[in-house]
């Protein structure tokens, strides 16, 4: 759980290009009454799963979420998700759709016996791990229209922040405490 003095620099760093909107990639397993705080707060969001899904696993499933600076939703997941692997955020200028559709093509990966598998790349401990292992086509491709994914580091105290920059990935670590 974050103070509300980590909270300010966790806002203050997603939403530093104002031009730019900032989406949430929850884990339903993970962050408990997901659902519920969606419909009680009402932004925009789907899931990225297709067609109508049993209640069991509409609570466990990934949703896209769009956030606003200031909204109740923004703060309850800084606050009570950040360290808690809720999620990932990324910062794009698209609309929820592209990045649907964006994010819908990595949600399964086929593994080495050639079964499908669900890849949970919005887990930030999967994340980390998985775009230091790409090739420089993979990381176009994962990229595509997001400008940077943010993440929790496995300390508490900075965010990660990823982009691409000249072909590579750059990975920039921001101080949560302090000035």
């Amino acid at each position: 759980m974050a103070d509300e003095a980590m909270v300010q620099k966790l806002r203050q760093h997603l939403f530093a290009a104002p031009e730019s909107v900032v989406y949430a990639l929850l884990d339903g397993a993970s962050a408990e009454g997901l659902l519920n705080k969606l419909d009680q707060c009402r932004p925009e969001y789907v899931c990225l799963y297709r067609g109508e899904l049993e209640p069991d696993m509409a609570e466990v499933a990934p949703y896209l979420v769009r956030l606003e600076p200031k909204a109740d939703l923004t703060q309850w997941i800084l606050e009570e998700g950040w360290c808690k692997h809720w999620g990932i955020f990324a910062v794009t200028r698209e609309k929820l759709r592209t990045m649907r559709q964006h994010f819908r093509r990595f949600t399964m990966v086929r593994g080495p016996d050639g079964k499908n598998l669900l890849f949970r790349f919005y887990d930030p401990r999967v994340l980390r791990t998985f775009l230091s292992t790409c090739t420089p086509r993979e990381l176009q491709d994962f990229f595509g229209p997001v400008l940077a994914y943010a993440l929790e580091d496995e300390d508490p105290g900075r965010m990660l922040r990823f982009a691409i920059g000249r072909g590579a990935l750059r990975r920039e670590e921001l101080a949560l405490q302090g000035n």
